[in-house]
């Protein structure tokens, strides 16, 4: 989705930076363009995430933009193409990003920009910028969005489960999550074998997963109901600090348990 997928490229290229992390602090004076980590990121975002994002938004204009336009006539053509071209430099910049931290040895804080990146894309799935994001979302058309309040949630994602978006939506999945996973074990691996660890890799695609739907999904969740009972004010502050206590402190929090399991580089060698 438009909306969405600025903050995915930039929670996709991070993510191949920290999969990287062990090589990146071995090679810390490597010139950013020279970096192949970056440019499997760039390939990745360039032949397989921007493309599904143009297929979508030509296909399914309405539920590409969340409801908002209802045809290609009501898309600007500057839109279009800002729209494709973020899908790649956001990919850019989360890797450049977490690169910088990492050189810096800040890797946890670096593996944490992954994790916002998701969350601010779930919590905009799941609310919205009015409460409506899930409507939205199993919303295959804005014809089903307008109908939303005529039928409970159980038929609508009967509805979207079947509709064309959706079995759209499968067969990119089944290409784009196996590739992008495929690519972070391969670098996550590497870098273990360089320090001599050893960990299942079921279990390393496991903890991404958690981390993504587990962890960022629900605080995005949590987050939407806190909006919803206290407002914009109140809400996003409480569930900030909530979010930050559970998930994100370092030592105990859920991602950091994930964090010490992927067995990444706590920070970089002086």
């Amino acid at each position: 989705m438009v909306q969405v997928d600025v903050f995915w490229a930039y929670s996709i290229g991070a993510g191949f930076a920290v999969a990287a992390s062990h090589e990146l602090i071995a090679a810390p004076r490597r010139r950013l363009l020279e970096d192949p980590r970056l440019a499997s990121t760039l390939l990745y975002c360039g032949l397989l995430f921007a493309p599904s994002g143009a297929w979508l938004l030509w296909g399914f204009p309405d539920w590409e933009t969340m409801q908002v336009a209802s045809s290609h006539a009501a898309l600007p053509p500057w839109l279009v193409a800002l729209f494709a071209a973020t899908n790649i430099g956001q990919g850019a910049l989360g890797y450049w990003v977490a690169r910088r931290l990492i050189h810096a040895g800040r890797v946890y804080a670096a593996y944490l920009q992954a994790g916002i990146g998701y969350l601010a894309m779930f919590f905009i799935l799941v609310h919205g910028w009015d409460g409506t994001g899930y409507q939205r979302f199993f919303s295959p058309d804005r014809a089903s969005f307008a109908t939303w309040s005529e039928q409970n949630l159980t038929h609508h994602i009967g509805q979207w489960l079947g509709s064309p978006v959706a079995l759209t939506l499968y067969g990119m999945g089944a290409l784009l999550i196996p590739a992008m996973l495929a690519l972070m074990l391969s670098s996550v691996q590497s870098g273990h074998r360089t320090v001599g660890v050893c960990r299942n890799p079921i279990g390393l695609v496991a903890a991404v997963l958690i981390a993504v739907l587990g962890i960022a999904l629900g605080s995005a969740v949590v987050a939407s109901m806190l909006v919803h009972v206290a407002g914009w004010w109140l809400g996003i502050p409480t569930a900030a600090a909530l979010i930050y206590l559970v998930v994100g402190r370092r030592r105990n929090g859920l991602a950091y348990l994930l964090f010490r399991y992927l067995a990444l580089p706590q920070r970089a060698s002086k």
